[in-house]
């Protein structure tokens, strides 16, 4: 298809749009359910989307569910969906470790119990989830008990982060070859009303500051997480589709991966700020304009049900 980027997706568009891909990525969060309440016609979209015949993944940064978490979810709200459709940053990292990795060894990981069960069910055992309260006196907590069999930390979001499991990262980091990977870098997680909390980006800086390296994330937009979805299900990047809310994770994806990319106005980035890049003249900042947008993906449904 070709036009200038970042384009109101309407009428004829649409169908041309959608008669260009056989295989659709939808981000979750702002995309398909804002909390716990579904965008309005979202379930129709991706049940319609299959009905036509479309693969539909779903990728999502969230780290504190599994896959089976995600599909039950999705199910309750009236998505058609399975299990191996849905790759989070849970999965992702543990897939990581094992196919790029090739982790021969324990991960000390910052993160949440979906990510324990990710990494087990992939033969990847771990030290860390839960509180770890501090003890001693400062003196001590450079010589911390440490695993020995622990070759890697896993920064992802944990609930339970503190400064001892900062300090334990830290400890771990300073051993020669130990690997350091993170599920995400954003920063903030958007809630209803405008609110938000503190993301796993800002742990994640938090050890990357503390150890003085850089971690290497998964999750998007990093092509890794694409490229989970295309060895598993032979997707062709160019006939692919990238739908999400957030020009700097999902957009950038789509565009580092080569797919077509749709911007939804129902969660935190804005045209305006898509334009801005546009006009920026930056080569870095191009990769978050979308190729289209739409309000909602709901803007879908008169093409589908045509």
């Amino acid at each position: 298809m070709s036009g200038s980027k970042c384009t109101r997706l309407s009428g004829a568009l649409v169908k041309q749009l959608l008669d260009s891909v056989d295989s659709v990525l939808f981000d979750c969060d702002g995309v398909i359910w804002r909390g716990d309440q579904v965008v309005p016609g979202a379930p129709e979209v991706i049940n319609l989307l299959k009905e036509n015949g479309k693969k539909v993944f779903f990728v999502t940064n969230n780290s504190s569910k599994t896959r089976k978490m995600y599909a039950e979810k999705m199910s309750a709200m009236g998505f058609a969906v399975t299990e191996d459709e849905v790759f989070g940053t849970a999965y992702c990292c543990a897939m990581y470790l094992r196919t790029v990795c090739k982790l021969q060894g324990k991960v000390y990981l910052v993160g949440s119990a979906a990510m324990e069960q990710e990494l087990e069910a992939v033969g990847i055992q771990q030290t860390g989830v839960g509180p770890d309260h501090v003890s001693g006196r400062p003196a001590d907590w450079a010589n911390v008990p440490l695993d020995p069999e622990v070759k890697a930390v896993v920064v992802g979001f944990d609930e339970h982060f503190s400064y001892m499991k900062l300090n334990r990262a830290l400890q771990y980091l300073t051993q020669q070859g130990c690997l350091f990977v993170g599920t995400n870098r954003d920063t903030r997680l958007p809630l209803e009303g405008g609110k938000a909390v503190p993301g796993t980006g800002c742990l994640l800086q938090a050890v990357e500051t503390a150890a003085q390296c850089q971690a290497q994330t998964v999750g998007k937009p990093n092509h890794f997480m694409f490229d989970c979805v295309a060895s598993q299900f032979g997707v062709d990047r160019d006939r692919c589709l990238m739908v999400g809310d957030r020009l700097d994770t999902d957009i950038m994806l789509g565009s580092n991966c080569g797919l077509k990319t749709l911007l939804t106005l129902t969660g935190v980035s804005t045209v305006a700020e898509a334009e801005a890049h546009q006009k920026s003249g930056c080569a870095e900042r191009q990769g978050m304009v979308p190729d289209y947008y739409v309000e909602s993906i709901a803007d879908l449904l008169p093409a589908l049900q045509g």
